[in-house]
Order: C-alpha cells, then sequence, then structure tokens
C-alpha cells in the first residue's frame, strides 16, 4: 500500500534585489572592457566583444527586470496582492 501524503503549499518567493545585482554586474563588465582596452590592447578582439556582450546583457537584464517589476506592482493593486505575496499570471 502505497502512502500518500498532502502536498504542502510552495514557499513564498524569496525577496531579492534583482536591479542592484544586474547594475553590479553590467558595471564590472564596463571596468573589464575599459581595463582591455587600455591596459591588455589585445591583437584579437574577443576579449573586447565578450566585455561589449557582458555590458549589453546587463542593460537588457536591467530593462527586462525594471519592467517586470512595474508590471507586477500595477498588478498587486487590482488583484488584491501584497508585495510578499507570490504573482501567479
Amino acid at each position: 500500500m502505497a502512502y500518500v501524503s498532502e502536498r504542502r503549499p510552495d514557499p513564498p518567493p524569496l525577496r531579492t534585489r534583482d536591479t542592484l545585482t544586474i547594475l553590479t554586474g553590467t558595471v564590472l563588465w564596463a571596468v573589464a572592457l575599459v581595463v582591455v582596452l587600455l591596459v591588455v590592447r589585445p591583437a584579437d578582439t574577443r576579449l573586447v566583444w565578450t566585455c561589449v556582450a557582458g555590458v549589453g546583457l546587463g542593460l537588457f537584464g536591467l530593462l527586462f527586470v525594471r519592467r517586470r517589476d512595474a508590471r507586477v506592482r500595477d498588478a498587486a493593486p487590482a488583484s488584491g496582492l501584497s508585495g510578499s505575496e507570490p504573482h501567479h499570471p
């Protein structure tokens, strides 16, 4: 006979500081780009393009997270959710 247990509810999502995390990474890629351009001066441009891609993806990430947070914030009053409750579309 199989033991069947009731499924416990999902825990609430962790509150994170996504914008600060992404901004920190983007700044680090920008610093790496400056170092590569001024100090290393590589003959092969792959290092430069890797840093440029890091900065570009970081900026995209900032835009994405800020828009997501704005959508969640705008939807919260309409659905009665507070900032600590999970948002299910």
